[in-house]
């Protein structure tokens, strides 16, 4: 079978452009891979078989068709919808100077908008949710210990799920004073200090696993059964299991019905606004480029938008009471009616 031009390109954007010139991380090619993989699956139900798609085929009109598709058929989001589109404006922009004789249909593709996205509140826990949520895993197994491990510290750093994901013992420094390794997004790497209390619910775990020592050192830090390094759907369905758990227990503290692992980002976020600590400091610690991405969280805490109007109030009301209110032979008429 002869290959098209089209499968030519999209080779060499996966595995020469985007790892080597735009120095681009796993996580954000196999994104890319799974947008290309979806929209082949697209064109396919519109008659056009992977071995026979070429660039021809590819215009403003079929990807339309595609985004739509994903919203409809799919059941896709506006954010999963600008998500997959920024993937193929990434293609395009790399064809244009790849092939110039398709530039024109290139910058019709390019010119294609993102979607709106709705704006939802921000989901958050308070502390004393994240206390209840870490009291679920029973500490007498050891699934259980890892499972408290893995979650304290998912909170404690504010750190993507992948970035758990894909934390080794190499990444962490045990000692006066203690820190990990984080590699975030575009292999952007940062150092987050962990306290006294952290580093205590961590040193069993990794004694437990021998994870101190020197031939481990690039093992997965949280693993399966099978010595495996945990996957996103995995580390998922351990939160959403104690926070089940969580929710069946009584008092007067209720985990929301909807929780995530970023949801323990967001709750960390918070947790140092609250306590007074700068924009700036936060934005370092969760990996965030700019610190206009971490002012989300200021605009998002209620409570210290509360506190900043009352410490700015100034009373404009009258001290003294109306007419009405001091006329005794008016209010006793009013009485009567």
């Amino acid at each position: 079978m002869k290959p098209t031009n089209f499968s030519k390109c999209l080779t060499g954007f996966l595995t020469g452009y985007l790892a080597h010139e735009r120095g681009a991380s796993k996580n954000t090619i196999s994104a890319y891979r799974d947008t290309f993989t979806l929209f082949i699956g697209y064109m396919e139900t519109q008659g056009i078989s992977v071995s026979r798609l070429t660039l021809e085929n590819i215009n403003q009109t079929a990807v339309v068709g595609f985004l739509d598709w994903l919203q409809v058929e799919r059941k896709n989001g506006n954010a999963t919808r600008n998500a997959r589109l920024a993937a193929i404006h990434a293609f395009f922009h790399y064809m244009q100077y790849q092939h110039p004789e398709h530039l024109y249909e290139c910058q019709k593709i390019l010119s294609i908008p993102m979607k709106r996205k709705a704006i939802v509140p921000m989901n958050y826990l308070t502390i004393d949710a994240i206390k209840m949520l870490l009291q679920q895993p029973d500490t007498r197994t050891v699934r259980g210990r890892r499972d408290l491990a893995l979650l304290s510290l998912m909170y404690d750093t504010g750190a993507r799920v992948q970035e758990i994901i894909d934390l080794t013992p190499s990444s962490l420094r045990l000692d006066k004073l203690s820190t990990i390794r984080i590699n975030g997004k575009g292999n952007k790497t940062r150092i987050v200090p962990m306290l006294d209390e952290q580093v205590r619910l961590l040193e069993p775990y990794l004694k437990e696993h021998h994870l101190l020592q020197a031939y481990n050192d690039v093992h997965p830090l949280f693993f399966n059964s099978r010595n495996e390094k945990l996957t996103r759907a995995g580390v998922n369905h351990i939160l959403l299991k104690y926070a089940d758990m969580a929710r069946k227990t009584t008092g007067e503290v209720h985990l929301p019905e909807k929780i995530s692992c970023h949801t323990l980002r967001h709750s960390k976020a918070m947790h140092l606004l609250q306590a007074g600590v700068n924009l700036v400091y936060i934005r370092d610690i969760l990996g965030h480029v700019s610190v206009q991405t971490t002012e989300v969280y200021a605009r998002a805490d209620s409570r210290a938008k509360r506190e900043a109007i009352q410490r700015a109030y100034t009373s404009v009301v009258p001290e003294k009471q109306p007419v009405w209110l001091s006329n005794e032979n008016l209010l006793d008429w009013l009485k009567r009616f």
